[in-house]
């Protein structure tokens, strides 16, 4: 989970690799509308987000029990609550990085439907991981594979609990 920019497709990418388990973007999982309107610079509201959020959701409880990485930026709380609502064993990455290293990794990004002037908005919406939910925070000023080794770190790989929380 993060920001736009944070690394979460890399990141979630490298991490499946190593589990060699299936790997998702959510962004693949947007209606056109949700694209259309993100693209167009106008940020995503609850409402445009729950369907979408409902499709990943079952996309996790699908692969529950084999496991599974979905990017997604989960950027509240309520939006993090239906996902484990669907997929009880989901565990989390919070993919943290202050506005300006954010900002320069959107700014050298290509082709990508989300511009970067709703980073502001972006950061504005998110809700850091709480105390009590399932998941670690790291953050992103490292390369890729110092993220996933730190974040392997964190999990047992034959359960669906976190060996440390954020």
């Amino acid at each position: 989970m993060g920001v736009s920019g944070s690394g979460k497709s890399t990141v979630g990418a490298a991490i499946a690799q190593r589990l060699r388990v299936p790997f998702a973007d959510a962004d693949d999982f947007h209606p056109p509308e949700n694209i259309a309107k993100m693209a167009s610079g106008r940020p995503l509201d609850d409402h445009d987000r729950q369907p979408w959020l409902n499709t990943l959701g079952g996309w996790l409880a699908e692969h529950e029990h084999t496991g599974a990485v979905l990017s997604c930026s989960a950027l509240k709380r309520s939006y993090r609550d239906l996902l484990h609502r669907r997929a009880r064993g989901v565990r989390l990455l919070h993919l943290s990085g202050s506005p300006e290293v954010v900002e320069a990794r959107l700014s050298a990004r290509a082709g990508h439907f989300m511009p970067p002037s709703l980073l502001r908005s972006q950061f504005a919406t998110l809700e850091p991981l709480a105390p009590d939910e399932q998941g670690t925070t790291i953050d992103i000023d490292q390369d890729i594979d110092a993220i996933v080794d730190r974040y392997l770190a964190t999990i047992d790989p034959t359960s669906n609990l976190t060996k440390e929380s954020a």
